[in-house]
Parts: C-alpha cells; sequence; structure tokens
C-alpha cells in the first residue's frame, strides 16, 4: 500500500504557480472522503486498491470485510438503488472557489437503509446508470486520483488529442466505406456515349490551352476530371482483363481500347501516337507500371572512379560531408546511390578531384558487356558526354588506346573536361561523322591501328526511355522521327561493324545501345546488321534484364534477339535500355545477291538476251549528240568540215 498522508497536518511549503485552484483543496477533499481514507497517495494506490476489489470478488469473497451477501445471488439480493437529487427545499449554493456547498445535496433511498459508497464518495447504483465509456472514464480519474494538476492537465491534453485522432479515423473509415459501397453499386463498367466522349475531349482541350475560363459563360459544363478518368482506367482495365465475362453488349474490344488509349493520353499527357506505340510493346497492366514509373524521378547515382580511390574510401568521404548513399547493386562494384544530401552532389571536393562521375545505373551496363580489356584499340563512336568513355578507362587502368568520337563539337567540351578531371591519360578525341568514319579515318584505322578490337555504339535514338528526364518527349515525337532515328542508326552500325578488326586476339566485338523502348530502333535495326555484315549476337554478359523481341506484330527477327537485353523504369527502376553484343567473324562484307535471284527466276532466257555492252554504246552517243547540239553554229561547221577532210585524206 502507499504511504498515507493526513491532509488536514501538511505543512504549507508557500503559495505556487497555481495556489487559487489549490486553495482549500484538502479540506474539501476531506469532507468527501470517509473517515480512515485519503486521496493523497500515490497514484498507482488506487489502482491497486481496484485491482485488489476484483479479485476478491472473482475468489468469492466480501471485500474490505463489507456487510452485503456473496453467494451467486447477490445480484437479485443487493439493495435497492438510490439516486442523486437535490432536497426539497434547499437550493444549490457555490462557494467562493466555485465548488458545491457542503449539505446542499442529499440522497433518496427507495426503500433501503445502507448506501454502498467507494473509496471517493460515488454510490454504486450511479455506476450502473453510467455508460461503459464513462465507466471508463471514471476509473482512468480515480487512477490519477494521486497526480498532481499540471500531470492531469497533461494527460487530458493527450486524451483530447487522442479522441479528436480516433474521430478523424473514423470519418476516413466511413469515407472508405462510402467509396466501397459506390464502387459494389458500380461494380459494372459502361462505356460512355460518342457525345460524352466528344464533349470531354472538347473540354479538355480548352482547359490545356487555358482559354476555359474565358468561354465559361457558353460552356457551363467543367473540365473532365482527372480523378473521374482514372477511375474510368481501371473500371476499363478490368473490363478488359476479362471481357467475355465483363463486356458490355454490343460493344467490341477495340471500343474499349480506344476509349482507354483516349483515357490514358488524357491522364498521363501522352500524344496518341506514342501511347498507340507503348501499347503494342507492353501488356495494359505493364504498360501502367510504365507510364506510372516514368512519372518518378530515377534515384540519383554515382560512379566511383577507381583510377584514384575506392568505392568504400569515396562512401566514407561522402558519409562525413551528410550524403545519405547505399551501393547501387551487387552487380555493380563501383556504383552508389545518393538518396538525400546536405550538400550539392555536383559540387564536393571529391567530385572536383575526380573521384567519382554522376551517371545514371543504366549507363555502366553497355561499358560492362563490353567488357574491354587492358592495351586494347577501342572506339566510342558516340562517346559526348564522356561518362562510358571515362569507365573504359577506368576498366583498362589507361593502359591501350581509346578514340572517343562525337560529331558533335560542341558537345565534345564536356568529354575533354571529365576526362581531365578524372584522370583519363589514354584517350584521343576527335570530331567526326560516324557514318562516314571507316572511310575518313581508313589510313589511322587500318595502317596504324590495324582495326578496332571492340567498338561501343550509343546511338542516338527518340529517348523514350527517358521520359522521367525529359517529359517533352511524350508530345514531341511521331511517326517520322522514330524512322528518321532508325534511318541513322542502321548507317552507324555498318560503320562500327566495319571499323572492328575479326581477327583481333581478344576482341572483335561491338556493343549498340539505345536509351528507346521502341522496335523500330533496336530490334529492327539489330536484325539489320544480322543481314548486311558477317556479325552474330553473343550474350551480353548481364545476369539481368529481359530479353529482347524475336516477334513483333506481323514482323519475325532472328531467334539470336533472344540474348540481347531490355531494362525498363518499372522492373529495374533505372532508364529505360536496350542493349545488344555483336561477334564479326570476317571482314568481308556479303555481296547483295539480286542478280543471281533474277536468273534463277528465269533459268529459260537466252544468254544472249542480257546485252551489257549495248546500254553503254547508246549512252556514248547520246552524250556526243547531247555535246554537239550544245556547240555554238560556227565551231559546228568547223569540225565538220574538218572531218571531210580527213575522210578524204584516208580515201
Amino acid at each position: 500500500m502507499g504511504r498515507k498522508l493526513d491532509p488536514t497536518k501538511k505543512e504549507k511549503r508557500g503559495p505556487g504557480r497555481k495556489a487559487r485552484k489549490q486553495r482549500g483543496a484538502e479540506v474539501e477533499l476531506a469532507r468527501f472522503l470517509p473517515p480512515g481514507k485519503s486521496g493523497l497517495v500515490r497514484p498507482g494506490a488506487a489502482s491497486r486498491r481496484s485491482n485488489e476489489k476484483h479479485a476478491v470478488k472473482a475468489a468469492g469473497q466480501n471485500p474490505r470485510g463489507q456487510s452485503g451477501f456473496s453467494d451467486g445471488n447477490s445480484k437479485w439480493l443487493s439493495p435497492a438503488k438510490g439516486k442523486k437529487v437535490l432536497s426539497k427545499g434547499k437550493s444549490v449554493e457555490l462557494s467562493s472557489d466555485g465548488e458545491v456547498e457542503e449539505g446542499s445535496w442529499e440522497m433518496e433511498e427507495d426503500g433501503s437503509s445502507e448506501e454502498m459508497v467507494d473509496d471517493y464518495g460515488a454510490s454504486s447504483s450511479e455506476e450502473e446508470e453510467l455508460l461503459p465509456i464513462e465507466k471508463a472514464a471514471q476509473k482512468q480519474k480515480s487512477d490519477r486520483g494521486g497526480l498532481s494538476e499540471d500531470d492531469s492537465e497533461e494527460e487530458e491534453e493527450e486524451e483530447l488529442a487522442e479522441e479528436a485522432s480516433r474521430q478523424k479515423m473514423g470519418q476516413k473509415e466511413e469515407e472508405n466505406l462510402d467509396l466501397q459501397l459506390n464502387l459494389d453499386i458500380d461494380e459494372q463498367f459502361k462505356l460512355p456515349t460518342n457525345e460524352q466522349i466528344e464533349r470531354e475531349d472538347i473540354l479538355f482541350i480548352l482547359s490545356f490551352l487555358g482559354i476555359y475560363d474565358s468561354l465559361m459563360v457558353f460552356l457551363p459544363a467543367e473540365p473532365p476530371d482527372l480523378h473521374i478518368i482514372h477511375q474510368r482506367i481501371k473500371g476499363n482495365m478490368e473490363v478488359l482483363q476479362d471481357f467475355v465475362a465483363k463486356r458490355e453488349e454490343g460493344r467490341t474490344r477495340q471500343e474499349y481500347l480506344a476509349l482507354l488509349r483516349q483515357d490514358m493520353a488524357a491522364y498521363y499527357s501522352y500524344s496518341d501516337f506514342l501511347l498507340t506505340k507503348l501499347m503494342d510493346i507492353f501488356p495494359l497492366p505493364e504498360l501502367i507500371n510504365f507510364l506510372e514509373a516514368n512519372e518518378v524521378p530515377r534515384p540519383v547515382t554515382i560512379r566511383t572512379n577507381t583510377l584514384k580511390t575506392r568505392r568504400r574510401d569515396l562512401a566514407q568521404a561522402l558519409i562525413n560531408r551528410g550524403v545519405n548513399l547505399d551501393p547501387l547493386g551487387k552487380w555493380s562494384k563501383t556504383g552508389l546511390v545518393i538518396y538525400d544530401s546536405s550538400v550539392p552532389i555536383g559540387a564536393t571536393p571529391e567530385y572536383l578531384a575526380g573521384h567519382y562521375m554522376l551517371q545514371g545505373a543504366s549507363s555502366l551496363l553497355p561499358v560492362m558487356a563490353l567488357a574491354p580489356q587492358e592495351n586494347e584499340h577501342i572506339l566510342d563512336m558516340c562517346c559526348a558526354p564522356g561518362g562510358k568513355t571515362s569507365y573504359i578507362a577506368q576498366l583498362m587502368k589507361n593502359t591501350g588506346m581509346i578514340l572517343a568520337n562525337d560529331s558533335n563539337a560542341e558537345r565534345l567540351r564536356s568529354v575533354v573536361g571529365n576526362l581531365h578531371r578524372l584522370g583519363v591519360t589514354n584517350a584521343v578525341v576527335s570530331n567526326c561523322d560516324g557514318r562516314q568514319f571507316p572511310k575518313v579515318c581508313s589510313c589511322l584505322l587500318w595502317g596504324v591501328l590495324g582495326g578496332f578490337d571492340r567498338v561501343l555504339l550509343d546511338a542516338p535514338c527518340s529517348g523514350t526511355g527517358v521520359i522521367s528526364k525529359d517529359p517533352a518527349v511524350k508530345t514531341n515525337k511521331d511517326e517520322k522521327d522514330i524512322l528518321r532515328c532508325a534511318h541513322l542508326q542502321k548507317e552507324l552500325i555498318l560503320s562500327a561493324i566495319d571499323s572492328v578488326n575479326a581477327a583481333s586476339e581478344t576482341g572483335g566485338y561491338i556493343v549498340y545501345c539505345t536509351c528507346s523502348v521502341t522496335v523500330e530502333e533496336n530490334e529492327w535495326v539489330v536484325d539489320y546488321a544480322l543481314r548486311k555484315r558477317n556479325v552474330r549476337l553473343v550474350a551480353t554478359g548481364l545476369d539481368f534484364g529481359k530479353e529482347g523481341f524475336t516477334r513483333f506484330k506481323d514482323r519475325r527477327f532472328h531467334p539470336s534477339l533472344k540474348s540481347t537485353r531490355r531494362f525498363y523504369p518499372h522492373t529495374h527502376n533505372m532508364d529505360g535500355f536496350f542493349i545488344a553484343k555483336f561477334k564479326k567473324f570476317s571482314n568481308a562484307i556479303p555481296q547483295a545477291q539480286k542478280e543471281p535471284a533474277v536468273e534463277a527466276a528465269t533459268p529459260s532466257a537466252a544468254p544472249d538476251t542480257i546485252k551489257e555492252p549495248q546500254p553503254k554504246k547508246k549512252k556514248l552517243e547520246g552524250s556526243k549528240a547531247d555535246k554537239e547540239q550544245k556547240l555554238p553554229q560556227p565551231a559546228l561547221k568547223k569540225r565538220h568540215s574538218l572531218q571531210a577532210q580527213r575522210r578524204a585524206l584516208k580515201a
């Protein structure tokens, strides 16, 4: 039990901060307490007493030796209930402290001569009339009877805060329940009419152009809500996944797909052309994940420059500067991912000293697939801004030779700056068109170097894999841009293959990569190179990534395209990338076999039907006649006279 204290003999220690509230508290409390009881005990005393009371009741004994019933019939043999009412002829009188004066309340009993009272003077009948939550609150107050006023006020504030939070949670649960009920009611998705779709298109275009406010008088309807469009996308997806069971009668699958494409274009702000391309590449559930991933930026990653430091030392130095980082993954020994930083990552002393390079995680993969060896001759055909070139030099330990080429002279400035900062000493920078590289640099290529051992081609592309970095790609690309990039990539990959020496002892490899996800720029180009040059596809050496397409719509590609790798932002948390690795087995360029095919198609044709000298003769005669027509008349007459004289002399 706790230490008992007589409140009447308490020594006064001087007025406190709340002396007015505490004045006379001991006297007033003593009036309500039964004799021999004290409320100023330790806070746990009341709770222990209540626990003992419950324990004694559970054992079937009478608590504290009070008179009453202790058998199983105590419920119906208990004394009558008493009610707390105001006495007749007496009014409520308040003291100066705002408390009720003694004698103002009286208890009226309904035929009972004994009153059951607890430790604080509350009747048992009152507890039975209270609600369960009120009983719990009263029990808490009784447990806190010995606490100070400051503590009780703090606990009351905490209780109010908890009650407010519970009310908010209850409101949220009610809202979620209402939404769930609405979803259950509207479980079957129905397509909107054509008029509704056209009206939404007009309103969305006007709101996008910013002229909807000026036309509100003429257009009373509000622009389409993105939340409604998002809910419609979800409902449409559910129908398409189980089309036979959930489709609306009289509606075709094409109508659902057209509405889905239109809603996704409006919700994610894509052009209809690009969204159609993506719907051909990805299944519908995966397409939603891809579009959502493009709305979130990729993690910031850096690559440790092992020419100057180790990853462990660099990580420790950056952590000391307030950078939160982790290793990039098991597949990379040099990468670090940055979560947050208190200092600019591109301006730390370590960055300026060349200890690391800001580089995306997907940009490390092509160099890992190339696997450069020491003392090799390597060509980086499109090298700007120099991240892959410096990584190649790092793996080669500054041995051999790297030719860093780019057709844009302005971008080569960043290449030179990064190579100097990172301490690369085995690189030569050139400004040349990659398509003409084997012809322009044939003397250097074959006369001095004897061909390159390995070539890395990071070809220019449409950038559909890096939409999170450049959202303008959503709307500014069309069919012409894709085909233009594909044509340029075909020319560059043939030039890269021609620059490699198939007789190299350690190399003869070409790595082709793009930051695009379209098939026209990836598998289509690789299949073209397989048909035009003596190369074959080999494994990239990367343990993760999705296989490339061997068939796409009505096109069929070479079966070896399974060895190519695709990387997506929604599956690998890096920029969209495509990587293919070739092995050149012959320096000879295969000739186009069109003429044999024509001869095989016409085997019964006579050999003299194909007369090659005749077109040349006709062409020569035609050229002489053209020259004579261009000559002036006096010169032409003089020429004819000279020819006549020569014939006469010969005769």
